[in-house]
Protein backbone atom coordinates (compact mmCIF):
# COMPACT_ATOMS: atom_id res chain seq x y z
CA UNK A 1 0.00 0.00 0.00
CA UNK A 2 2.85 2.32 0.68
CA UNK A 3 4.99 1.29 -2.32
CA UNK A 4 5.27 3.14 -5.72
CA UNK A 5 1.98 4.62 -6.86
CA UNK A 6 0.19 2.65 -9.45
CA UNK A 7 -0.17 4.01 -13.05
CA UNK A 8 -3.77 5.09 -12.50
CA UNK A 9 -2.61 7.40 -9.71
CA UNK A 10 -0.02 8.89 -12.06
CA UNK A 11 -2.73 9.58 -14.67
CA UNK A 12 -4.85 11.28 -12.04
CA UNK A 13 -1.92 13.55 -11.16
CA UNK A 14 -1.31 14.37 -14.86
CA UNK A 15 -4.98 15.16 -15.40
CA UNK A 16 -4.94 17.46 -12.40
CA UNK A 17 -1.90 19.26 -13.77
CA UNK A 18 -3.62 19.70 -17.13
CA UNK A 19 -6.63 21.24 -15.49
CA UNK A 20 -4.41 23.69 -13.58
CA UNK A 21 -2.51 24.50 -16.78
CA UNK A 22 -5.74 25.08 -18.70
CA UNK A 23 -7.08 27.30 -15.91
CA UNK A 24 -4.12 29.65 -16.28
CA UNK A 25 -3.76 29.37 -20.06
CA UNK A 26 -7.36 29.88 -21.23
CA UNK A 27 -7.67 33.57 -20.24
CA UNK A 28 -4.39 34.32 -21.99
CA UNK A 29 -5.52 32.57 -25.17
CA UNK A 30 -8.78 34.53 -25.08
CA UNK A 31 -6.90 37.82 -24.58
CA UNK A 32 -4.55 36.97 -27.45
CA UNK A 33 -7.51 36.35 -29.77
CA UNK A 34 -9.10 39.66 -28.79
CA UNK A 35 -5.85 41.48 -29.59
CA UNK A 36 -5.63 39.75 -32.97
CA UNK A 37 -9.18 40.82 -33.87
CA UNK A 38 -8.55 44.42 -32.84
CA UNK A 39 -5.18 44.73 -34.56
CA UNK A 40 -5.86 42.77 -37.74
CA UNK A 41 -9.50 43.35 -38.58
CA UNK A 42 -10.63 46.69 -37.17
CA UNK A 43 -8.08 49.01 -38.86
CA UNK A 44 -9.61 48.13 -42.22
CA UNK A 45 -12.81 49.80 -41.12
CA UNK A 46 -13.44 53.48 -40.61
CA UNK A 47 -12.79 54.84 -37.15
CA UNK A 48 -16.46 55.82 -37.17
CA UNK A 49 -17.80 52.46 -38.33
CA UNK A 50 -19.98 52.18 -35.25
CA UNK A 51 -22.11 55.08 -36.48
CA UNK A 52 -23.48 53.27 -39.50
CA UNK A 53 -27.18 52.57 -39.37
CA UNK A 54 -27.66 53.91 -35.83
CA UNK A 55 -30.30 56.59 -35.80
CA UNK A 56 -30.05 56.78 -32.03
CA UNK A 57 -26.46 57.96 -32.35
CA UNK A 58 -27.19 60.43 -35.14
CA UNK A 59 -26.80 63.42 -32.86
CA UNK A 60 -23.44 62.19 -31.65
CA UNK A 61 -22.11 61.27 -35.13
CA UNK A 62 -18.72 61.08 -33.50
CA UNK A 63 -18.70 64.79 -32.70
CA UNK A 64 -16.40 63.68 -29.90
CA UNK A 65 -13.90 60.87 -29.53
CA UNK A 66 -11.51 59.21 -31.96
CA UNK A 67 -13.20 60.51 -35.11
CA UNK A 68 -12.42 64.08 -34.03
CA UNK A 69 -15.19 65.73 -36.03
CA UNK A 70 -16.03 69.30 -35.06
CA UNK A 71 -19.01 71.57 -35.54
CA UNK A 72 -20.05 75.06 -34.52
CA UNK A 73 -21.63 78.26 -35.68
CA UNK A 74 -22.71 81.77 -34.80
CA UNK A 75 -24.87 84.78 -35.49
CA UNK A 76 -23.36 87.75 -37.23
CA UNK A 77 -21.36 89.59 -34.58
CA UNK A 78 -23.30 90.21 -31.40
CA UNK A 79 -20.86 93.04 -30.70
CA UNK A 80 -21.65 94.63 -34.04
CA UNK A 81 -25.37 94.28 -33.35
CA UNK A 82 -25.01 96.07 -30.02
CA UNK A 83 -23.08 98.86 -31.70
CA UNK A 84 -25.73 99.15 -34.37
CA UNK A 85 -28.43 99.61 -31.75
CA UNK A 86 -26.67 102.86 -30.86
CA UNK A 87 -26.90 104.00 -34.49
CA UNK A 88 -30.62 103.87 -35.10
CA UNK A 89 -30.42 105.61 -38.46
CA UNK A 90 -28.16 103.05 -40.09
CA UNK A 91 -29.23 102.00 -43.60
CA UNK A 92 -31.39 98.86 -43.39
CA UNK A 93 -29.41 97.22 -46.23
CA UNK A 94 -26.03 97.76 -44.56
CA UNK A 95 -24.41 94.79 -42.83
CA UNK A 96 -27.40 92.50 -43.31
CA UNK A 97 -27.86 89.82 -40.66
CA UNK A 98 -26.76 86.25 -41.21
CA UNK A 99 -26.02 83.13 -39.22
CA UNK A 100 -23.48 80.45 -40.02
CA UNK A 101 -22.53 76.93 -39.04
CA UNK A 102 -19.92 74.35 -39.92
CA UNK A 103 -19.15 70.66 -39.55
CA UNK A 104 -15.95 68.86 -40.44
CA UNK A 105 -14.77 65.26 -40.04
CA UNK A 106 -12.07 62.91 -41.38
CA UNK A 107 -14.80 60.52 -42.56
CA UNK A 108 -13.42 57.15 -43.58
CA UNK A 109 -9.87 58.43 -43.95
CA UNK A 110 -7.18 57.98 -41.33
CA UNK A 111 -5.78 61.50 -41.81
CA UNK A 112 -7.42 64.93 -41.97
CA UNK A 113 -6.45 67.34 -44.77
CA UNK A 114 -9.58 69.55 -44.80
CA UNK A 115 -9.59 72.95 -43.09
CA UNK A 116 -12.23 75.65 -42.84
CA UNK A 117 -12.57 79.25 -41.69
CA UNK A 118 -15.57 81.25 -40.44
CA UNK A 119 -14.66 84.78 -39.51
CA UNK A 120 -16.42 88.07 -38.79
CA UNK A 121 -14.28 91.20 -39.12
CA UNK A 122 -14.59 94.94 -39.53
CA UNK A 123 -12.97 96.95 -42.34
CA UNK A 124 -13.51 100.71 -42.76
CA UNK A 125 -16.73 100.57 -40.78
CA UNK A 126 -18.12 97.60 -42.73
CA UNK A 127 -18.92 94.30 -41.04
CA UNK A 128 -17.34 91.60 -43.18
CA UNK A 129 -18.14 87.88 -43.23
CA UNK A 130 -15.35 85.61 -44.46
CA UNK A 131 -15.99 81.90 -44.98
CA UNK A 132 -13.83 79.24 -46.58
CA UNK A 133 -13.25 75.53 -47.15
CA UNK A 134 -9.73 74.35 -47.96
CA UNK A 135 -9.13 70.76 -49.08
CA UNK A 136 -5.49 69.72 -48.97
CA UNK A 137 -3.67 67.09 -51.00
CA UNK A 138 -0.18 65.69 -50.50
CA UNK A 139 -0.60 66.43 -46.80
CA UNK A 140 -2.25 69.18 -44.78
CA UNK A 141 0.46 71.85 -45.04
CA UNK A 142 -1.00 73.87 -47.89
CA UNK A 143 -4.59 73.82 -46.64
CA UNK A 144 -3.53 74.86 -43.15
CA UNK A 145 -1.38 77.68 -44.51
CA UNK A 146 -4.19 79.03 -46.70
CA UNK A 147 -6.62 78.91 -43.77
CA UNK A 148 -4.20 80.87 -41.60
CA UNK A 149 -3.17 83.52 -44.13
CA UNK A 150 -5.65 84.03 -46.99
CA UNK A 151 -8.28 86.12 -45.21
CA UNK A 152 -5.73 88.04 -43.13
CA UNK A 153 -3.94 88.99 -46.34
CA UNK A 154 -7.23 89.90 -48.01
CA UNK A 155 -8.56 92.36 -45.44
CA UNK A 156 -5.16 94.13 -45.44
CA UNK A 157 -5.28 94.63 -49.21
CA UNK A 158 -5.49 98.36 -50.04
CA UNK A 159 -8.28 97.76 -52.58
CA UNK A 160 -10.38 95.50 -50.38
CA UNK A 161 -13.32 97.90 -50.21
CA UNK A 162 -12.79 99.96 -53.37
CA UNK A 163 -12.13 97.07 -55.80
CA UNK A 164 -12.85 93.84 -53.94
CA UNK A 165 -12.68 91.51 -56.97
CA UNK A 166 -9.18 92.67 -57.84
CA UNK A 167 -8.21 92.42 -54.18
CA UNK A 168 -9.43 88.80 -54.03
CA UNK A 169 -7.60 87.76 -57.22
CA UNK A 170 -4.36 89.42 -56.18
CA UNK A 171 -4.56 88.03 -52.63
CA UNK A 172 -5.10 84.47 -53.87
CA UNK A 173 -1.94 84.67 -56.00
CA UNK A 174 0.06 86.51 -53.34
CA UNK A 175 -0.84 83.90 -50.72
CA UNK A 176 0.11 81.13 -53.14
CA UNK A 177 3.50 82.75 -53.81
CA UNK A 178 4.17 83.17 -50.10
CA UNK A 179 3.31 79.53 -49.44
CA UNK A 180 5.66 78.35 -52.18
CA UNK A 181 8.48 80.41 -50.61
CA UNK A 182 7.73 78.82 -47.25
CA UNK A 183 7.80 75.38 -48.90
CA UNK A 184 11.32 75.72 -50.29
CA UNK A 185 12.74 73.29 -47.73
CA UNK A 186 10.14 70.58 -48.37
CA UNK A 187 10.80 67.88 -50.95
CA UNK A 188 7.24 66.54 -51.09
CA UNK A 189 4.65 68.58 -52.95
CA UNK A 190 1.54 69.78 -51.12
CA UNK A 191 -1.45 71.71 -52.43
CA UNK A 192 -4.94 72.86 -51.54
CA UNK A 193 -8.24 73.92 -53.03
CA UNK A 194 -10.03 77.03 -51.73
CA UNK A 195 -13.72 77.80 -51.96
CA UNK A 196 -14.39 81.11 -50.23
CA UNK A 197 -17.26 83.52 -49.73
CA UNK A 198 -16.86 87.18 -48.77
CA UNK A 199 -19.94 88.99 -47.49
CA UNK A 200 -19.83 92.79 -47.62
CA UNK A 201 -23.15 94.54 -47.08
CA UNK A 202 -25.54 93.18 -49.69
CA UNK A 203 -22.72 91.72 -51.84
CA UNK A 204 -21.70 88.07 -51.73
CA UNK A 205 -18.48 87.32 -53.60
CA UNK A 206 -17.54 83.69 -54.14
CA UNK A 207 -14.01 82.82 -55.25
CA UNK A 208 -12.89 79.32 -56.11
CA UNK A 209 -9.73 77.39 -56.93
CA UNK A 210 -9.97 73.60 -57.29
CA UNK A 211 -12.90 71.23 -56.80
CA UNK A 212 -14.42 72.35 -53.53
CA UNK A 213 -17.76 73.96 -54.40
CA UNK A 214 -20.13 76.78 -53.50
CA UNK A 215 -23.90 76.42 -54.00
CA UNK A 216 -26.62 78.93 -53.10
CA UNK A 217 -30.34 78.49 -52.67
CA UNK A 218 -32.18 81.39 -54.31
CA UNK A 219 -35.95 81.32 -54.38
CA UNK A 220 -35.89 77.54 -54.04
CA UNK A 221 -33.35 77.01 -56.83
CA UNK A 222 -30.04 75.20 -56.24
CA UNK A 223 -27.45 77.32 -58.07
CA UNK A 224 -23.75 76.46 -58.32
CA UNK A 225 -21.80 79.71 -57.92
CA UNK A 226 -18.42 78.08 -58.49
CA UNK A 227 -17.00 75.73 -61.08
CA UNK A 228 -15.01 72.59 -60.26
CA UNK A 229 -11.58 72.99 -61.82
CA UNK A 230 -10.90 69.66 -63.51
CA UNK A 231 -8.14 68.97 -66.07
CA UNK A 232 -10.52 67.48 -68.65
CA UNK A 233 -12.54 70.71 -69.03
CA UNK A 234 -11.80 72.01 -72.50
CA UNK A 235 -10.62 75.48 -71.45
CA UNK A 236 -8.54 74.16 -68.56
CA UNK A 237 -6.94 71.50 -70.74
CA UNK A 238 -6.15 74.08 -73.40
CA UNK A 239 -4.56 76.41 -70.85
CA UNK A 240 -2.40 73.57 -69.47
CA UNK A 241 -1.28 72.44 -72.92
CA UNK A 242 -0.55 76.02 -73.99
CA UNK A 243 1.77 76.26 -70.96
CA UNK A 244 3.63 73.13 -72.11
CA UNK A 245 1.88 70.59 -69.90
CA UNK A 246 -0.35 67.64 -70.65
CA UNK A 247 -3.44 65.92 -69.31
CA UNK A 248 -3.72 62.14 -69.21
CA UNK A 249 -6.00 59.45 -67.83
CA UNK A 250 -4.69 57.73 -64.68
CA UNK A 251 -7.82 56.48 -62.94
CA UNK A 252 -9.24 59.95 -63.62
CA UNK A 253 -8.01 62.85 -65.74
CA UNK A 254 -4.86 64.31 -64.19
CA UNK A 255 -2.42 67.13 -64.89
CA UNK A 256 0.84 65.44 -65.89
CA UNK A 257 -0.77 62.15 -64.90
CA UNK A 258 -0.51 63.24 -61.24
CA UNK A 259 -3.02 65.84 -60.03
CA UNK A 260 -6.79 65.57 -60.42
CA UNK A 261 -7.47 69.32 -60.11
CA UNK A 262 -6.31 71.95 -62.58
CA UNK A 263 -6.09 74.89 -60.15
CA UNK A 264 -4.74 74.88 -56.62
CA UNK A 265 -2.56 76.61 -54.07
CA UNK A 266 0.90 75.06 -53.79
CA UNK A 267 1.91 72.09 -55.99
CA UNK A 268 5.22 73.76 -56.81
CA UNK A 269 6.38 71.02 -59.20
CA UNK A 270 3.28 71.61 -61.35
CA UNK A 271 2.93 75.36 -60.70
CA UNK A 272 3.42 76.29 -64.33
CA UNK A 273 0.19 74.46 -65.13
CA UNK A 274 -1.74 74.35 -61.84
CA UNK A 275 -2.47 78.00 -61.12
CA UNK A 276 -4.09 79.72 -58.14
CA UNK A 277 -6.11 82.18 -60.24
CA UNK A 278 -9.62 82.23 -58.72
CA UNK A 279 -12.85 82.38 -60.64
CA UNK A 280 -15.03 84.98 -58.91
CA UNK A 281 -18.81 85.29 -59.01
CA UNK A 282 -20.99 87.86 -57.31
CA UNK A 283 -24.49 87.45 -55.90
CA UNK A 284 -26.74 90.15 -54.47
CA UNK A 285 -28.07 89.41 -51.01
CA UNK A 286 -31.80 90.08 -51.19
CA UNK A 287 -35.01 88.49 -49.93
CA UNK A 288 -34.75 85.61 -52.42
CA UNK A 289 -31.28 84.48 -51.30
CA UNK A 290 -31.80 81.88 -48.58
CA UNK A 291 -28.42 80.31 -47.85
CA UNK A 292 -24.97 79.38 -49.12
CA UNK A 293 -23.24 75.98 -48.89
CA UNK A 294 -19.45 75.70 -49.12
CA UNK A 295 -18.12 72.16 -49.02
CA UNK A 296 -15.18 69.97 -49.95
CA UNK A 297 -15.60 67.22 -52.53
CA UNK A 298 -16.15 64.73 -49.71
CA UNK A 299 -19.73 66.01 -49.81
CA UNK A 300 -20.14 66.68 -53.53
CA UNK A 301 -18.80 63.27 -54.59
CA UNK A 302 -21.94 61.64 -53.17
CA UNK A 303 -24.55 64.42 -52.77
CA UNK A 304 -25.85 66.56 -55.65
CA UNK A 305 -26.40 70.32 -55.48
CA UNK A 306 -30.16 69.87 -55.47
CA UNK A 307 -30.09 67.15 -52.82
CA UNK A 308 -27.91 69.29 -50.56
CA UNK A 309 -30.23 72.30 -50.88
CA UNK A 310 -33.33 70.17 -50.25
CA UNK A 311 -31.78 68.77 -47.06
CA UNK A 312 -30.72 72.18 -45.75
CA UNK A 313 -33.89 74.19 -46.48
CA UNK A 314 -36.07 72.89 -43.62
CA UNK A 315 -33.27 73.28 -41.03
CA UNK A 316 -33.06 76.80 -39.65
CA UNK A 317 -29.95 76.22 -37.53
CA UNK A 318 -26.97 76.27 -39.95
CA UNK A 319 -24.78 74.19 -37.65
CA UNK A 320 -27.39 71.43 -37.54
CA UNK A 321 -27.80 71.72 -41.32
CA UNK A 322 -24.04 71.33 -41.82
CA UNK A 323 -24.00 68.27 -39.57
CA UNK A 324 -26.95 66.83 -41.51
CA UNK A 325 -25.02 67.07 -44.79
CA UNK A 326 -21.90 65.61 -43.20
CA UNK A 327 -23.85 62.66 -41.84
CA UNK A 328 -25.55 62.08 -45.19
CA UNK A 329 -22.25 62.08 -47.08
CA UNK A 330 -20.74 59.65 -44.59
CA UNK A 331 -23.71 57.30 -44.73
CA UNK A 332 -23.61 57.35 -48.54
CA UNK A 333 -20.06 56.06 -48.44
CA UNK A 334 -17.96 59.16 -49.08
CA UNK A 335 -14.36 58.01 -49.04
CA UNK A 336 -12.89 61.46 -48.37
CA UNK A 337 -12.66 64.02 -45.59
CA UNK A 338 -15.94 65.95 -45.36
CA UNK A 339 -16.23 69.65 -44.52
CA UNK A 340 -19.34 71.81 -44.80
CA UNK A 341 -19.90 75.52 -44.06
CA UNK A 342 -23.40 77.00 -44.31
CA UNK A 343 -24.33 80.69 -44.22
CA UNK A 344 -28.03 81.44 -43.81
CA UNK A 345 -29.23 84.91 -44.73
CA UNK A 346 -31.79 85.84 -42.13
CA UNK A 347 -33.59 88.26 -44.47
CA UNK A 348 -34.03 85.49 -47.06
CA UNK A 349 -37.32 83.82 -47.90
CA UNK A 350 -37.39 80.38 -46.32
CA UNK A 351 -40.33 78.14 -47.03
CA UNK A 352 -38.81 74.93 -45.71
CA UNK A 353 -41.35 73.19 -47.88
CA UNK A 354 -41.13 71.61 -51.31
CA UNK A 355 -38.01 70.52 -53.11
CA UNK A 356 -35.71 72.95 -54.85
CA UNK A 357 -35.11 73.18 -58.55
CA UNK A 358 -31.67 72.65 -60.03
CA UNK A 359 -30.82 75.91 -61.78
CA UNK A 360 -27.23 75.21 -62.84
CA UNK A 361 -26.87 72.56 -65.50
CA UNK A 362 -23.09 72.79 -65.79
CA UNK A 363 -22.44 71.32 -62.35
CA UNK A 364 -23.02 68.02 -60.65
CA UNK A 365 -26.75 67.46 -60.17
Amino acid sequence: MHGRPSRPLASSSSSSSSRVFSFFLAPRVFLFLVVVVVVVFLPGRSSCWWLEGTEELEEEMGFAGDCSPVSGGGLRGKIQEEEEEEEEEKDDNENGKFSYGYASAPGKRASMEDFYETRIDGVDGETIGLFGVFDGHGGARAAEYVKQHLFSNLIKHPKFISDIKSAIAETYNHTDSEFLKAESSHTRDAGSTASTAILVGDRLLVANVGDSRAVVCRGGDAIAVSRDHKPDQSDERQRIEDAGGFVMWAGTWRVGGVLAVSRAFGDKLLKQYVVADPEIKEEIVDSSLEFLILASDGLWDVVSNKEAVDMVRPIQDPEQAAKRLLQEAYQRGSADNITVVIVRFLEGTTTGGGPSREAASDQNS
